[in-house]
């Protein structure tokens, strides 16, 4: 013992073992907690001397826990009883053990679990190897009102696995401690407050309801709800982290992007389920990416029959369709033995939530949340309730230097050209200068250049720009280079309203399902009244009732792929289009300057995305022939034959 205790001082170097403690970790033949208070000072804000019971106090601890028994301690979890509003902001060697990631609010007292080590061996096994035996947690955090010379120790410590008593503990200073024993007849009572947290709002929500739970093993469902009205989630893939080594045996309504249970084969699962074919098993990663399904698997029997499965990982918002804007699938989750226990639920922490388009989400920690309720699966009036529910809630962020995708063109009856989209809107391919210009603003277009792909275009905006005396650059500007396109045409603007048609034009090689496009306004949204070919309408206080929202029509919502010219050898190819004219009135908008900037939106989102728009708008310096205006007539016609 003599030699274990000097392993013991020599691994707490930076803590002097006073002779008490000394005696005290010697004379335990159990498992021995400590606690010790070692530093802590006052930080901002300065609340002395008028409100001392706030005044916050950064505090420094070590809690010790070490295996002096016989039998190696399986899962080892302590509770520490904070009682000074403490929030925890960092923990070494452990992680609190209902999920919750630091910082953390612990005033009331938590649970600590180890982390990455989670077993403590005995010191036969290790010949004393204080290393495996035992575990130091270095805790710093905030703790409110206790100056010195008092000092905020915890009102208990002790150990929170079943089959161990713990007696009343010591305090000595800034350090106190005890000693557990084996009692195989004894059950740990401690208990983290339940209450359940309310459910928050943001852009998505996932939802983790343990809907079946057995001892070994429980089925979860979770529900994926897109609540922003202007993005999408396009081929979603949901990222974890086991911190249990439990591993997916099975789902339905999705499935793991890795089939694979070699990590469990030669990991701690292998050596507890022995018996357990893991050839079967789905996934044994601690990460985990899951997609969804395609829809020709929703009627399936041993993979689909989810409600919301199967949409080949598409969210739609639910200003599109709400039926659309959730998707769902169920898994069976095993656990090791130390969480045997029907009750013994813990949800994956660290989650990540990505689509092809919209891929920056931040995720929030899973929290505790009143049992979700479902419809009965029987088609009764009744409901049945999760066993227990979590809620992670993730918010879209702004990626900086983000590409677009689409891009805006504007153009006005009293203008006979184009603002085309901006050079390189969406991206340049490497060392473009050797053909084109990177830089050079693109040049206006005749409005009939607009059908055409932009590497067909020269000539005819080469001519338009000799007929205006325009000068043309050399090398010329590059092209915009995005898969969608979109022209905002200010069509007429009277004394009592004004009227603007939208095209779009899809120059990739595949079709687009379920479009949708928002358009922001500073001014024009109140007036907004009617919509030809498209539903639509304004979004009330989405940001600030400034945005029109549109799809396509039942069985219109197919934005078709460029094709081939009637004549391939002499005609080229021909975008996919969608048109729609809207109609505003200015009794709504009063002082609404349609013309000079007003009528053109200040931002343009499709699917999802935000477009680039020009950094200029038509000039109303002169007014257009009545032949120009034929023409743009003319376009409007054959865009629409281009539907048909």
């Amino acid at each position: 013992m003599a030699k274990l205790l000097f392993l013991f001082i020599t691994f707490f170097i930076t803590l002097p073992l006073s002779l008490s403690q000394s005696t005290a970790v010697d004379s335990c033949n159990g498992i021995f907690l400590s606690y010790n208070y070692t530093s802590g000072y006052p930080i901002p804000p300065t609340l002395l001397p008028a409100d001392p019971s706030d005044q916050p106090y950064r505090f420094e601890s070590i809690l010790t826990i070490l295996n002096n028994g016989l039998r190696e301690l399986k899962s080892w979890r302590v509770y520490v009883g904070f009682e000074h509003g403490e929030v925890l902001v960092s923990a070494s060697n452990a992680v609190l053990d209902d999920g919750t990631l630091l910082p953390a609010n612990v005033g009331n007292g938590t649970v600590f679990a180890g982390f990455p080590e989670r077993d403590l061996k005995t010191a036969v096994e290790t010949a004393g190897d204080w290393s495996q035996m035992g575990a130091q947690v270095r805790l710093v955090g905030t703790q409110f009102g206790v100056a010195e010379p008092d000092v905020p120790l915890p009102s208990t410590i002790t150990l929170a696995n079943d089959g161990f008593s713990c007696p009343a503990l010591t305090k000595l200073g800034s350090w106190m401690h005890l000693c557990c024993t084996e009692d195989s007849t004894r059950r740990s009572n401690i208990t983290i407050g339940e209450d359940f947290h309310p459910l928050q709002n943001g852009d998505v929500t996932i939802m983790y309801d343990v809907i079946h739970s057995y001892e070994t093993n429980y089925w979860t469902q979770v529900t994926i709800s897109n609540h922003n009205p202007l993005h999408q989630l396009d081929n979603w893939k949901l990222i974890w982290e086991w911190k249990r080594d439990e591993f997916i045996f099975a789902m339905k309504g999705a499935y793991p992007s890795v089939i694979d249970g070699t990590d469990c084969i030669f990991g701690k699962q292998g050596e507890h389920y022995k018996e357990m074919d893991f050839s079967n098993v789905l996934n044994c990663e601690r990460t985990p990416t899951i997609i969804d399904l395609p829809p020709t698997m929703a009627n399936n029997s041993d993979l689909g029959m989810i409600p919301f499965c199967c949409r080949n990982g598409t969210i739609l918002p639910p200003t599109m369709d709400q039926t659309k804007s959730v998707s769902a699938f169920q898994m069976q989750v095993f656990k090791m033995p130390n969480e045997f226990n029907r009750t013994q639920l813990i949800p994956p922490q660290n989650w990540k939530i990505m689509g092809d388009v919209n891929q920056d989400y931040q995720c929030a920690p899973p929290v505790r949340v009143s049992p979700s309720r479902f419809p009965n699966p029987t088609g009764l009036s009744s409901e049945s309730t999760a066993i227990a529910s979590w809620q992670v809630v993730c918010n879209k962020t702004e990626s900086k230097g983000a590409t677009p995708r689409c891009c805006v063109s504007f153009s006005a009856f009293f203008n006979d050209s184009v603002v085309p989209c901006n050079t390189c809107a969406c991206g340049c391919k490497n060392s473009p200068s050797n053909t084109c210009s990177a830089s050079v603003p693109a040049l206006l277009l005749p409005s009939e250049a607009l059908l055409v792909p932009f590497e067909n275009r020269t000539r005819k905006t080469t001519e338009f720009a000799k007929l205006h005396n325009r000068p043309l650059p050399k090398p010329l500007p590059c092209g915009d280079n995005c898969g969608v396109s979109i022209n905002w045409h200010l069509n007429t603007d009277y004394e009592d309203g004004w009227t603007a048609r939208i095209t779009l034009f899809n120059w990739d090689e595949t079709d687009i399902v379920d479009w949708f496009a928002a358009l922001q306004f500073d001014k024009a949204v109140p007036g907004i009244q009617t919509m030809y070919s498209f539903n639509g309408s304004a979004l009330p206080g989405i940001p600030a009732n400034n945005t029109i929202f549109m799809q396509g029509k039942p069985g219109l919502n197919h934005l078709l792929a460029e094709r081939d010219g009637k004549n391939p050898k002499k005609n080229p190819r021909v975008p996919g289009t969608q048109q729609s004219v809207l109609m505003f009135t200015k009794k709504t908008t009063p002082g609404i300057k349609v013309a000079r900037g007003d009528g053109f939106p200040t931002k343009v989102f499709f699917n999802g995305e935000e477009c680039s728009l020009p950094s200029i708008l038509p000039s109303n310096a002169y007014r257009m022939s009545v032949a120009t205006i034929f023409f743009g007539f003319l376009l409007a016609v054959v865009a629409l034959l281009f539907l048909q």
